[in-house]
């Protein structure tokens, strides 16, 4: 449980030092190991103001087993995509400003830079049924069927999620998706873009760039700079 929590606060930090905060809004979660629901921080909380004592276990019906504070209200993302995705052991949901915008174009995330190969073969998905927040059951659902077997999934008019077997590859996954849509939005501003990698380079790259050890040295530096 210890391990789950630090873990927990890690994600929360590296995805503060990389800029994906909202304020109080957005989140990690992390699978439970003895199944009881998933590990988040409590509402009220930027992720840089995470500790121990403000990680929750959320159960899949939205019970606190653990934990000081209140549940945020988006808890169905975290347990409906992890009950549909037994390989899932981390997802990640925020409101960052360059995948928020992008999410609203109705145009395919190309593969123009290192991080724009992740999701962009197979394209990465859009969750179009609704804008507000996943505050049921229902909505998680919903939400776990269009990320489908994808490592992401945008959501116009509210952000994105992101998921991976740990906390490293999901924060990862949701550094370098701001960061493709970033690009993009950029390219997009200059009359661009008129070029990117194609089927194979992308495939190559995505073993050679984002193997799971450099996915892991990506976060073992976020989480370094996030550390007190």
């Amino acid at each position: 449980m210890k391990e789950t929590i630090e873990a927990t606060v890690r994600a929360s930090r590296a995805l503060a030092v990389a800029g994906l905060t909202d304020m109080v809004w957005g989140h990690a979660a992390l699978r439970d190991p003895d199944g009881r629901g998933v590990w988040m921080k409590a509402s009220g909380l930027g992720f840089e103001e995470v500790d121990a004592d403000t990680v929750l276990l959320v159960t899949a019906d939205g019970d606190v087993l653990s934990g000081q504070g209140k549940r945020h209200i988006e808890y169905p993302i975290h347990t409906e995509i992890m009950r549909r995705r037994p390989d899932v052991g981390c997802v990640v949901h925020t409101h960052a400003p360059a995948l928020s915008a992008f999410a609203s174009l109705e145009t395919e995330l190309r593969p123009i830079s290192h991080d724009g190969v992740l999701f962009s073969d197979p394209q990465i998905p859009r969750f179009t049924r609704t804008g507000a927040l996943i505050a049921t059951t229902e909505l998680g659902e919903a939400l776990a069927d269009a990320l489908g077997d994808a490592r992401a999934c945008l959501m116009p008019q509210h952000g994105a999620v992101t998921v991976g077997p740990d906390a490293a590859t999901a924060v990862m996954y949701a550094v370098l998706l701001e960061r493709a849509c970033r690009t993009q939005l950029s390219a997009l501003a200059a009359g661009g873009p008129a070029v990117w990698s194609d089927e194979a380079e992308a495939a190559f790259k995505r073993e050679q760039i984002w193997n799971p050890e450099q996915l892991e040295a990506g976060y073992r530096y976020l989480v370094r700079k996030g550390t007190p």
